[in-house]
């Protein structure tokens, strides 16, 4: 009898709105695994995904963040509490912060506020060390009659990894082949890097896109938001938005303007290119899914504007 194998991807509905956000479940046989798990708003989602798929919590084995970042790791203290024989995978150095989320936690409602912070994320507590594995790059896990490969795609950040299903011949690429919002692809293809704070590097992020198609995947899921799989044409709009960034920083780091404009300067930047884009498209100025793009040009703008500033601190401390 063959083992019964499927893949679920799931709506996290994050911030309250459909496909922003997913979670991937992959069954094998008497066992499943989670990739991603969004924020502990998710976990009642997934949780109800998991009921419908006939997979009691007892069944997952390993539960898989890309990075740390909350969008993507928010959930996992929370989904391991409902998941008792789960072990998180994570990154090297996106571990420790899954261990002692103090750092990442004061960090983010430094930001956002206490109140801002529960309505986004929710409740974040420390996962025991027991219950953490690290990836190394390049190392393969596996799993049932599937292997899963781990391998580390910088410049989205530094503790970032993607993994190749050989089952599925597809890479969960996190953030590291763009956001692809369904919403908008009416029209025709619509894909951005997404560029935050503090790790935003365009030659990493640049070799990242090509490792990824490297791997021969003939579908990638991006957390926001997949499965695609127009991927040669994905990555040549990636590849062309990154070193038009990369050109941006460069220019602005040497233009004089201070620091203190950087952020609304590369805010206006992101807004107009999106803007463009949509426009090339025939996405109409009031399609009520732009609004998807706010946070995301505010994020993307305050990525490009700390990579400015860290280069002329990293200057300044050479003097």
């Amino acid at each position: 009898m063959t083992k019964q194998r499927s893949l679920r991807v799931i709506d996290c509905m994050y911030t309250g709105r459909e496909k922003v956000a997913a979670a991937f479940l992959l069954k094998e046989g008497d066992s499943a695994a989670i990739i991603e798990t969004n924020t502990t708003h998710a976990v009642p989602h997934i949780m109800k995904a998991l009921q419908e798929e006939d997979v009691q919590p007892e069944q997952v084995k390993w539960i898989i963040i890309t990075h740390v970042h909350l969008d993507h790791a928010g959930g996992a203290s929370a989904l391991l509490a409902q998941c008792p024989n789960a072990t998180l995978l994570a990154h090297p150095k996106a571990a420790p912060h899954m261990i002692d989320p103090s750092r990442l936690v004061n960090s983010a409602m430094d930001i956002y506020g206490e109140e801002t912070f529960q309505e986004l994320y929710g409740e974040i507590q420390p996962i025991a060390e027991e219950r953490v594995r690290i990836m190394e790059d390049g190392e393969v896990l596996t799993f049932g009659e599937r292997t899963l490969r781990f391998f580390y795609t910088r410049g989205h950040a530094n503790h970032h990894f993607s993994i190749y299903d050989s089952h599925l011949n597809a890479v969960f690429a996190g953030d590291s082949f763009g956001i692809v919002y369904p919403q908008l692809q009416s029209k025709g293809l619509f894909t951005f890097p997404s560029t935050p704070p503090t790790d935003f590097d365009a030659q990493a992020a640049i070799d990242s896109v090509d490792n990824i198609l490297a791997t021969g995947a003939t579908t990638v899921y991006p957390t926001h938001y997949g499965p695609v799989t127009a991927l040669d044409a994905i990555g040549s709009s990636l590849r062309k938005q990154l070193a038009m960034f990369d050109e941006w920083i460069e220019e602005v780091d040497t233009s004089g303007r201070p620091d203190e404009e950087l952020d609304d300067l590369f805010y206006k930047r992101v807004r107009e290119h999106f803007d463009t884009m949509l426009q090339s498209l025939g996405v109409a100025k009031d399609d009520p899914w732009r609004v998807l793009l706010d946070i995301d040009c505010m994020l993307n703008g305050q990525g490009l504007a700390f990579a400015v500033k860290k280069r002329r601190y990293k200057r300044s401390k050479q003097k």
